[in-house]
């Protein structure tokens, strides 16, 4: 009886309420169709209204929903209930004139070594971002006037693609490489790529017979090798304006620091290593977080035992662990942690900055142990949201819940390809249906104590490390190097003193880590006092490898050639 009478419900607002009904083109709708259709709606036409959907108070509406098999010569209908974000209901839009446009994220088939069967959408190239996603199509924007409570359709017609990207080119000192992984096409039952930016080092032609040590920068996903160009900046540059530092001219700010690596990088007496980018986009992120996973597969033996192998080979590197080392902030501050924990013996040394959840006591602002709800704290009568980001005075800029509302807007089943449903793909175990299992229930914040269990277990580094020290403490000590704000927007500097806990009472041998902390520093911070933020962010090359190339002097292996990379 309940069932039924939400039906007619349901049908009563769909019939007497403005709803949207979108047509393909014929010539971009040949196949049937899988993916998360989106209508995109803005107040404003400062630019399309796909690329004005963020975090920000700004950020302007978005409404999905999910299609499966849709057929040529046929019609999508988003009703009023579909689900959005800011507003949580297409019905909860105020009457007004806005400018809207449409858009299918699209969705291919795979079928899982595991044997389930699961639609997402791959990386064509950009580094999963739905609103650029190359063979993705949309409708140009148009203005309307909406009323919701007004009968009727509007009737939105998509006639667009978006281009393929088209891909760098190799120069004097920047090469790219890109292999076919046997690990991950097996998992994912299709051919799977990962690839590098390789920056080779000044003198590199001019000495054939010398083999050289690797930096690895881990990082979301990079499209080619940034922060390093071999001209000044463009005389002509317009200046920009950065709203994150606050500053006109950054762009050209940007320019000199490349520049300037550049002439360091080919100078003397910087040390002579091969840098590079890796490239592990998938169907979830643009990166895979470096690590092995349920849902994403062995990306972390991909990268290590057969990514950096393939580079070494070909761009002559030494070859050996203790030869290996890696960088990196936010997302790659926690990528280089991990690997150093998991693979401690296949690299010597983590400069980890800024680094995502590394212990789930302090999953952003939520306690994934003992809370029990992700978006409010536990209370008989208040109903206070968890902060989500903040900016370095403390002022709060959005809530966990309304950032997972905009990922719950843009894709179900953790597809979405933002912040949280990575976390969720990468640490959770796998669903009966092969999605991932999730850590709370994205409508309600409910914790799953069972997941937040398995989380504990398999990537809750702090735990890992304590757990695991007698087994790995010889091969850790002195590789550990983390560095934060302790006004980290995402407030990540709360997961690293509870780290720094851990890690000051191992023993046996001691961890001889390095723990430092930048005052109202906020995101991300890498352990630069003597620079702003703006300034340090941009030097994690010439920083880390030059911090290296002096501590290796006292972990290198008795015999290891130290010398002929130091001309």
């Amino acid at each position: 009886m309940k069932k039924l009478l939400f039906l007619l419900l349901f049908i009563s607002c769909s019939a007497f309420s403005q709803t949207i009904r979108v047509h393909i083109d014929g010539v971009l709708h040949t196949t049937d169709l899988d993916g998360r259709l989106l209508l995109l709606m803005s107040k404003n036409n400062k630019a399309e209204p796909r690329f004005q959907i963020n975090d920000a108070a700004g950020s302007q509406l978005v409404f999905g929903m999910d299609v499966t098999g849709w057929k040529p010569n046929t019609t999508q209908l988003i009703d009023i209930q579909a689900i959005g974000y800011p507003l949580e209901r297409l019905k909860d839009v105020p009457e007004g004139d806005y400018y809207v446009q449409v858009l299918l994220h699209k969705y291919e088939t795979f079928h899982l070594k595991t044997g389930q069967t699961v639609k997402l959408p791959m990386d064509r190239g950009e580094g999963q971002h739905w609103n650029e996603a190359p063979g993705n199509i949309y409708s140009a924007p148009i203005k309307i006037h909406f009323n919701p409570a007004k009968a009727g359709e509007i009737q939105l017609s998509i006639t667009q693609t978006i281009p393929p990207i088209k891909q760098p080119e190799d120069t004097r000192y920047i090469k790219h490489i890109r292999i076919q992984s046997k690990l991950l096409t097996e998992f994912w039952g299709r051919p799977m790529y990962i690839g590098a930016n390789i920056l080779l080092p000044g003198g590199f032609d001019e000495h054939p017979n010398v083999r050289y040590p690797l930096a690895i920068f881990h990082g979301h996903f990079p499209a080619d090798l940034e922060g390093f160009r071999t001209t000044p900046p463009d005389a002509n540059l317009k200046p920009d304006t950065s709203e994150r530092f606050h500053i006109t001219g950054y762009n050209k700010i940007v320019q000199q620091e490349a520049y300037d690596f550049y002439k360091q990088w080919t100078g003397p007496k910087f040390p002579r290593v091969i840098a590079i980018e890796i490239q592990h986009a998938n169907p979830y992120y643009d990166d895979s977080y470096a690590v092995n996973s349920a849902n994403l597969g062995p990306y972390g033996d991909a990268i290590t035992y057969e990514l950096i192998p393939a580079v070494e080979k070909q761009f002559r590197g030494i070859g050996k662990g203790w030869a290996r080392f890696m960088y990196g902030g936010s997302t790659g501050g926690w990528e280089v942690l991990a690997a150093q924990v998991f693979y401690p013996d296949q690299y010597n040394g983590c400069y980890a900055a800024c680094p995502d959840p590394v212990d789930f006591h302090h999953y952003t602002t939520i306690d994934i142990y003992n809370d029990k709800n992700a978006y409010y704290p536990e209370s008989d009568f208040k109903k206070t949201p968890r902060p989500g980001e903040r900016n370095y005075l403390g002022h709060v800029l959005t809530t966990v819940k309304e950032m997972n509302q905009r990922e719950l807007a843009l894709g179900s089943r953790t597809r979405s390809g933002e912040q949280f449903d990575i976390w969720e793909a990468v640490f959770s175990p796998m669903d009966a249906d092969g999605y991932p299992k999730r850590i709370f229930d994205k409508y309600t914040g409910a914790i799953d104590t069972s997941v937040a269990r398995y989380w504990r277990d398999n990537f809750d580094l702090t735990y890992i490390i304590k757990r695991d020290w007698p087994k790995i403490g010889n091969q850790l000590k002195g590789k550990i190097h983390i560095y934060v704000g302790d006004m980290d927007t995402y407030y990540l500097n709360n997961a690293v003193y509870s780290a720094e806990d851990m890690l000051k009472k191992l023993d046996n041998p001691n961890c001889n880590c390095v723990i430092d902390y930048g005052d109202r520093a906020e995101h991300c911070w890498n352990g630069d006092h003597t620079q702003p933020n703006y300034i340090s962010r941009l030097r994690y090359h010439q920083m880390f490898i030059k911090r290296w190339a002096e501590e290796v002097k006292t972990r290198a292996p008795k015999g290891a050639d130290q010398q002929s990379w130091r001309y």
